[in-house]
């Protein structure tokens, strides 16, 4: 990301001492790095001006103090378009960190409970556990009983069934299971119907 910037801010320094930018992309040819006789050329508005001599469309970009893109070089002939080849990139990279925001990794976060833990902090739990769902991940419940609290499965199962009230209208409950001297279970979000019941 840092040598993209660079290159935006060499781009920015040659438009505005000499006019265009010679920057070399592994994406696109960029002026006079395009060697095709001709090319078919798109204007800045997307008007195509049709086919013609390099010579002429480098010209027309230099008219304009803007870049001459080879957008298309499979084509035959090649297509190129002229635009601000800086802001271009940037426009580019933008949607690339849009992309990647959507494409969050789903993570699987970790809450413990206790045999005796007190009411109000399971609804502190609760809320934590709303929130991760919130955040499209998933929650792992987990109960431990230590020493003479294996004596209190029953109390255990309480707090675990007392959470999953808790949570009910934002996650759904799955894959309760026991190991050892403990009970857990994994918590998915709930698919909320958008359609609320009308109030009388």
């Amino acid at each position: 990301m840092r040598l993209d910037r660079r290159i935006l801010h060499v781009s920015a320094f040659f438009r505005r001492n000499f006019g265009r930018c010679n920057t070399i992309s592994k994406e696109n040819l960029i002026n006079e790095e395009i060697r095709d006789k001709e090319v078919r050329l798109i204007d800045t508005d997307g008007t195509m001006l049709g086919v013609m001599p390099i010579e002429k469309a480098m010209e027309l970009a230099n008219e304009k103090k803007l870049d001459l893109v080879n957008i298309s070089p499979n084509a035959k002939p090649a297509v190129c378009k002229i635009l601000d080849y800086g802001k271009y990139r940037y426009e580019l990279q933008k949607k690339e960190k849009e992309a990647k925001k959507k494409q969050k990794t789903t993570q699987v976060k970790e809450i413990r409970l206790s045999t005796f833990i007190e009411a109000h902090d399971i609804q502190v739990k609760a809320k934590t556990a709303a929130k991760f769902l919130a955040d499209g991940d998933k929650v792992k419940v987990g109960l431990r009983f230590r020493g003479r609290e294996r004596d209190y499965v029953s109390k255990g199962m309480d707090v675990m069934n007392a959470f999953a009230e808790a949570v009910s209208d934002v996650g759904i409950i799955e894959n309760e299971y026991r190991r050892g001297g403990a009970v857990c279970c994994g918590v998915s979000a709930a698919k909320i119907s958008r359609h609320k019941s009308k109030q009388t």
